[in-house]
C-alpha cells in the first residue's frame, strides 16, 4: 500500500485545479506535506480546505513564466521554507488547437514557456542536491498522448510535449547516479477545465470507458513518486484507452 509520511514533502505545480489538484490532493490523503503552486491563490485556498490534512498543505501562488530562468532559485527558496524536497510533480501546463498558417513565434513561446521551459527549470532547482532527499526522490512531468498521436492543428503544443518527453528521459540518465527518478505521463482526454468543444466531438464513440477522470492520472503519479516504483525512471507511460482502436 501506498502511504507517505509528513515529512516527505512534495511540490505540485498547477494545483489550482484537474490533474495538479488531484494529484496533491491524494498525495496530502496518503500523508505526504504539499507545496501547492498555482497562479491563482483563491484556488489553493480551496484545495487546502478539501484536504484530508489540510495542516500540511502549503500556498505557494506563482505565475512560472514570469521568471522562467530564475526557477530553480525558487525551488531553493521553498526547500529553505519547508525542508527538503521527496518529490515535485510538473501538472502545470496550457493546451491549443491552431493551425499552422495562423501560428507565429510568439504562440509558440507562450506554449513552450509553460509546457516545457517551466518544469524543465523546476526540474533544474529540484535535482540539486542541497534541494532534495537524494535516493528516492523524483520527479513526474505531465506529457500527452498527442506528443505521440501528433494531431493535425496542434504543432506547438506537440512539440512542447515532446520535447519534453525527451528532455526529461535525458535528465533521468544524468541523475540516475544520484539515486533520483524522472519519469512522464502521457494522459489521452481528461475531463479537466482545459478540453474543449472540438476535442470532446473528436472522442465520441473512441473512448470505450469513457473520457478519463483526473483522479486515473493523479494515481500514477502518486505510484511513479512512491518508493514502489523505485526500479522505473526514464519512462514515458501513456494512460489512455482509446488506443484500441488503432
Amino acid at each position: 500500500m501506498i502511504s507517505f509520511t509528513n515529512d516527505q514533502i512534495f511540490i505540485v505545480t498547477g494545483a489550482s485545479s484537474g490533474i495538479g489538484e488531484a494529484t496533491a490532493l491524494l498525495l496530502n490523503q496518503l500523508g505526504a506535506s504539499v507545496v501547492t503552486v498555482a497562479r491563482r491563490e483563491e484556488r489553493l485556498q480551496m484545495l487546502k480546505q478539501k484536504a484530508h490534512h489540510p495542516e500540511h498543505i502549503y500556498v505557494e501562488p506563482k505565475d512560472l513564466t514570469e521568471d522562467i530562468e530564475g526557477l530553480p532559485t525558487y525551488v531553493k527558496r521553498l526547500r529553505e521554507k519547508y525542508g527538503k524536497l521527496q518529490g515535485l510533480a510538473c501538472c502545470a501546463g496550457a493546451v491549443e488547437i491552431l493551425p499552422l498558417r495562423a501560428m507565429d513565434r510568439k504562440t509558440i513561446q507562450r506554449i513552450f514557456d509553460i509546457n516545457y521551459f517551466a518544469p524543465i527549470f523546476m526540474t533544474k532547482g529540484f535535482v540539486d542536491k542541497r534541494n532534495n532527499n537524494g535516493k528516492g526522490s523524483s520527479v513526474v512531468c505531465i506529457a500527452s498522448i498527442a506528443a505521440v498521436r501528433c494531431p493535425s492543428g496542434m504543432v506547438s503544443y506537440v512539440g512542447s510535449k515532446g520535447a519534453l518527453i525527451s528532455s526529461m528521459k535525458s535528465i533521468a540518465r544524468e541523475v540516475a547516479s544520484q539515486g533520483m527518478r524522472i519519469n512522464c505521463v502521457s494522459p489521452s482526454l481528461i475531463d479537466t477545465e482545459m478540453p474543449g468543444d472540438i476535442e470532446r466531438l473528436y472522442a465520441e464513440g473512441r473512448y470505450p470507458f469513457g473520457i478519463g477522470r483526473v483522479e486515473d492520472v493523479a494515481n500514477m503519479i502518486v505510484y511513479l513518486s512512491a518508493v514502489q516504483s523505485q526500479w522505473i525512471t526514464g519512462q514515458n507511460y501513456i494512460i489512455d484507452c482509446s488506443s484500441i482502436w488503432g
